[in-house]
């Protein structure tokens, strides 16, 4: 959760998110400062205001959940995937669809996961179009292999919620995703006509997905305030309009927009085709023209003879824009039969031993409990998740280990700490402790995209670390690392975590790295040759006093530290927040810790407080402090040695 409680920090948020859709013709609606507007719920479609249709009860959403059956031939992928096709009555998939949003879009801590599968065709049209929300633990995705051969008329949307009648905003709006098709926008009315909404945080990806008829708008301003958002992550789509609004941070990867609204404090973009121009501060735009390295995402799809298969897409270097805008996405294609399908309750014994003779991992959604690592040795690897599938430690295991072998990917997947420390969720390279003689390629590199860590939220955890890679040229794409700062399980010497990451690594590359309320280092770099774009760090709220938060004579711990040993590292656009609301008065020393070296550049830079404690610097003791005296007001260092 970001808390931002002041007056001031609204004011500033508010002010440029009104500005970003003047840029648009777009005015901030009446109900955007209602203190009176109705708390958004599943069956909110317009301004503030419910559709003439009642929200759908829990236990009537359970009834219509219970009778769902997939078409014939769909694999069993479990009770919560469900796969449409563009046969089924409208109404059907209308109902089911609210279904769902009825039982997530408030299930923040719940145990539930879903994914809506629509196989290729069109669903919704001008007349009767298909409108839904997706709430949390929800993956909505296309089973063609273009997103253009899935159409939804209609609106995808995330709303804000509104915890009480003048309190709206998505700060906490994590954990939901939509990939692999086309929204044409149409349907609905009054503020919501025209837009596709996607007023998200952390964790809820845009991938491969194309919006047509209408804009895309990252703030929801068809609420009451104050309307926040802190995300968030887009890759490989397309889209006409973007507004950007109240959103404190964005990351945009390897796409083509036809234009953007506003900054607020840190906007990037790399091999985004319509990007605006590089401008940071002011506004506060990074903006790179290609992408040193990527790979997309696998993904679930059904070819022309109805089969169903998962298709691995090629690295890239040097990318921008999509992959599938002149054709089809270069990569590899695999049976269904290539994977084991796991549920929740298999054992690991069971998906250690199908991965050893050479099977991929499909994981459906679910809660599984790891008691011991599930070993990823084998070169080409996929271990891929679906419906937010979380893996939750237990007896202090490390849910997953892979060997030091090239083009391991590992995606869509929650690791959660469990009760007895961890000493880390997720190890890339290094199985069991032992160093292997290293087969790492930058022409097949390990990937992870869409891994999300927690430690505390839904119950106690307690992890040192949470991702270790150990491995050489391995891309991190869209990666949260988050301590819990809200939720069950949560307070300083409860939900205890050193260090959300650690690379020992050279040539790893991180496109989307978001790491929060560590106790220590949030970030430690040690390998050569490191990229990062895009950083998103809050630091801890919850510190005692500054006994408890200091180190060698520093206050505090840096946000992300380069180890003194390291000769080459680039990092680009890149934020450092403090709000010590426990004790007001902590200071931090720097955001940033890095040898001063040639080698070693920084890039569009910015530390923020948002209401309690006092950022010394921003990297090393360069940049001026921020402190209560103004609040949410950036201090920024463009370049740095």
């Amino acid at each position: 959760m970001h808390s931002f409680s002041t007056t001031r920090v609204r004011s500033a948020l508010v002010a440029l998110a009104v500005a970003g859709l003047a840029t648009f013709g777009v005015a901030a609606p009446a109900q955007a400062a209602s203190a009176g507007a109705a708390p958004a719920t599943a069956a909110t479609n317009a301004a503030g205001s419910a559709s003439s249709a009642s929200p759908m009860t829990a236990a009537q959403a359970q009834g219509v959940l219970r009778s769902w059956r997939n078409p014939q031939g769909t694999p069993d992928l479990g009770p919560n995937v469900i796969v449409f096709d563009p046969s089924m009555p409208q109404a059907t998939i209308q109902a089911t669809v609210d279904a769902v949003a009825a039982q997530q879009v408030d299930s923040e801590m719940g145990t539930g996961r879903y994914s809506l599968l629509f196989k290729p065709g069109v669903y919704g049209s001008a007349a009767t179009p298909l409108d839904f929300q997706v709430g949390y633990y929800t993956e909505v995705a296309g089973l063609g292999q273009s997103p253009r051969d899935v159409t939804i008329n209609g609106h995808v949307d995330v709303y804000n919620r509104c915890l009480t009648a003048d309190n709206c905003t998505a700060l906490d709006n994590f954990w939901r995703s939509m990939s692999n098709l086309t929204v044409n926008v149409t349907g609905l009315d009054g503020c919501r006509a025209g837009t596709e909404f996607w007023a998200v945080s952390q964790a809820s990806p845009l991938r491969r997905v194309n919006i047509t008829g209408g804009g895309l708008s990252y703030m929801d301003y068809c609420t009451a305030g104050p309307q926040y958002a802190s995300g968030g992550f887009m890759a490989d789509s397309e889209a006409g309009s973007i507004v950007n609004g109240s959103q404190q941070q964005f990351y945009t990867r390897d796409s083509t927009i036809g234009s953007w609204s506003n900054g607020v404090w840190n906007q990037v973009f790399s091999g985004v085709q319509g990007a605006p121009a590089q401008s940071y501060p002011n506004p506060t735009y990074t903006t790179l023209a290609a992408t040193p390295a990527s790979r997309e995402k696998p993904y679930l799809y059904v070819d022309a003879q109805g089969r169903y298969r998962v298709f691995v897409p090629s690295p890239r270097t040097n990318s921008s824009g999509t992959t599938w805008a002149a054709g089809e996405t270069p990569g590899r294609s695999l049976p269904i039969s290539a994977f084991v399908v796991a549920k929740p309750g298999d054992s690991t014994l069971k998906i250690d031993l199908q991965l050893a003779f050479g099977k991929n991992l499909l994981l459906t959604p679910g809660v599984y409990d790891v008691s011991q690592s599930i070993l990823v040795t084998r070169p080409d690897t996929i271990v891929l998740g679906m419906g937010f599938a979380t893996l939750t430690a237990d007896h202090g295991a490390v849910p997953i280990r892979t060997a030091d072998v090239p083009g391991i990917d590992i995606a869509g997947i929650m690791i959660d700490a469990g009760a007895q420390n961890s000493p880390a969720l997720l190890q890339v390279g290094t199985v069991l402790g032992t160093r292997l003689p290293r087969a790492s390629s930058a022409s097949d590199p390990t990937a992870l995209q869409d891994v999300f860590f927690r430690v505390g939220g839904p119950h106690v955890g307690k992890a040192t670390t949470s991702l270790v890679v150990d491995d050489s040229h391995v891309i991190l794409d869209d990666i949260w690392a988050w301590r819990a700062d809200h939720g069950t399980g949560v307070g300083w010497t409860v939900n205890t975590a050193d260090t959300g990451v650690v690379v020992n690594g050279d040539d790893v590359t991180a496109t989307g790295l978001f790491v929060e309320h560590y106790q220590k280092y949030n970030v430690i770099w040690n390998g050569q040759g490191g990229e990062t774009i895009f950083f998103q760090n809050e630091l801890p709220y919850d510190a005692p006093d500054q006994a408890a938060w200091q180190h060698d004579g520093s206050l505090g711990w840096a946000a992300y530290k380069v180890a003194p040993t390291v000769k080459t590292h680039q990092l680009w656009g890149a934020g450092s927040y403090i709000f010590t609301d426990v004790d007001p008065t902590l200071h931090a020393s720097r955001g940033f810790e890095v040898p001063v070296t040639p080698g070693v550049q920084l890039h569009d830079l910015l530390t923020v407080e948002l209401g309690d404690g006092t950022l010394d610097h921003v990297v090393n003791d360069t940049g001026d402090p921020v402190t209560s005296a103004a609040v949410g007001t950036p201090s920024t260092v463009v370049s740095f040695p």
